[in-house]
């Protein structure tokens, strides 16, 4: 193999030396409204529910986020369980909320139900790992004092992350809330993507738009994954603005097993093409946000462009030119530390995560365009549940008669909350009357549903 000769094939270089000036100009403008963000404060106050969707949560983690929720002093915690999961409805009766029993597969009818049985202006959608500061609901509230904001965004972290793949997930979610997300507020008031790890919406916006929610179809496929990217196209369609809160701090688990982890990451990548196909190519309403456009289009664009640097680094490798080996290894090392300086703050010893990590975003380049080429397909992949002829149904077995739950009776610190609540007395949970509907175990999803009117609060 000749030697790489660095005076006479500069050539060489060049492709790899454009493409990186442009990376960097891209990132600046998109740094630039990130570094001018500000979270919004004032004394603003709301009412607010919390809509959970359960199915088989971890016991301890799920009564820890309960208990959380609860000492935020929120109007009401309303439960929408699988009415498979034993564990989690005994766990929840030791607790001061509404419980509804569903017999429908799929998330999205089961946040349906919660936002109509919910009774305060704002409804915070959340997911049943996610473990809230103290503050949250106040934090949440601020943003709303504009009436032209229908959702506002968390700052989101892993709960108690141990391991490298936990770890990496931590300094993701700080480049975003740090950067993407940051600057979609700064710059447009469009963020791209609520995360339903905790959504917050006025409950008058969900109902508008709860019928096109459940219809969501893709190239003619019924959409069954993918409700946060959903809810926030279909609020900022109907022309009210999505923000970040960053001081509204939550905490969630993520998977410590790469097989999870990876069918994870497809599933977000594929949920991420539909709805930005259908946001710039398709129904073309992101262009009445510019520098949301621009995000999109940077995402996608990205996810091709950030294979040329592996694909150099293997043509350097074959050729031996070792010098540029070292100083390309070197400048990821660098500069994508640079781009994570927020999360390194807060975790100095992430900084040595940084090459790991770098590798692991080439490797999920290519998750990207494998979700591309398979975009139309639709599964949980976490769940078991898919969509088979536009229908929501079952994969997996229904989990055996109720197990042995540890710890049934209520904590004192759960009585405790429950002395806090006006809405369920003694501090039992309260059980909708009619939650369980004579339907089979399958939704149709891409039609317009019957409304789900629920039955009266005993």
């Amino acid at each position: 193999m000749p030697h790489l000769n660095v005076p006479t094939d500069w050539l060489y270089f060049l492709p790899i030396g454009l493409l990186g000036i442009v990376r960097w100009i891209v990132w600046i403008i998109r740094r630039v409204p990130a570094a001018l963000y500000r979270p919004v404060v004032n004394d603003f106050r709301l009412p607010i529910s919390v809509v959970v969707p359960v199915y088989q949560e971890d016991p301890d983690i799920f009564a820890k986020a309960i208990e959380s929720w609860l000492e935020n002093r929120v109007a009401e915690v309303i439960l929408v369980i699988d009415s498979s999961d034993q564990v989690c409805q005994a766990i929840a009766a030791r607790y001061p909320v509404t419980v509804v029993i569903t017999d429908v597969p799929g998330k999205r009818d089961a946040l349906r139900r919660g936002w109509e049985a919910a009774s305060t202006p704002l409804v915070a959608l959340v997911d049943s790992d996610v473990i809230w500061a103290t503050d949250v609901a106040d934090q949440v509230c601020m943003p709303f004092v504009d009436p032209r904001v229908g959702g506002v965004s968390t700052r989101q972290n892993v709960y108690n992350p141990r391991g490298f793949l936990q770890r990496v997930n931590d300094m993701f979610l700080d480049y975003r809330y740090f950067d993407e997300n940051a600057a979609q507020t700064a710059a447009g008031r469009a963020v791209s993507c609520i995360s339903g790890r905790t959504a917050v919406y006025r409950r008058a916006i969900l109902l508008a738009i709860s019928d096109d929610f459940m219809a969501e179809t893709f190239l003619g496929v019924p959409c069954m994954s993918g409700d946060d990217k959903c809810l926030t196209a279909l609020t900022m369609k109907a022309g009210h603005a999505t923000v970040l809160q960053r001081t509204a701090r939550v905490w969630s688990t993520f998977p410590d097993t790469f097989r999870v982890f990876a069918k994870q990451r497809l599933r977000w990548a594929r949920n991420t093409w539909r709805s930005d196909i259908r946001a710039v190519i398709l129904e073309r309403w992101a262009w009445k946000h510019p520098f949301l456009a621009f995000t999109m289009i940077d995402k996608a664009v990205s996810s091709f462009t950030l294979l040329a640097a592996p694909v150099y680094m293997a043509l350097a490798i074959a050729r031996h030119a070792w010098a540029f080996v070292a100083l390309l290894a070197g400048w990821w090392w660098l500069s994508r530390s640079i781009k994570l300086l927020p999360h390194l703050r807060r975790r100095p010893s992430s900084f040595f995560l940084v090459p790991p990590f770098v590798l692991l975003t080439f490797w999920m380049a290519v998750v990207k365009l494998w979700a591309l080429l398979t975009v139309r397909k639709q599964r949980w992949l976490t769940r078991q549940v898919a969509v088979i002829d536009g229908e929501v149904v079952r994969t997996g077995n229904t989990p055996p008669g109720p197990p042995q739950v540890p710890g049934a009776a209520p904590t004192q610190r759960a009585a405790r909350l429950a002395s806090h609540s006006t809405r369920v007395e003694r501090g039992q949970a309260r059980v909708v009357s009619g939650s369980v509907r004579a339907a089979p175990a399958r939704h149709r999803l891409g039609k317009r549903p019957v409304p789900f009117k629920g039955g009266h609060r005993r």
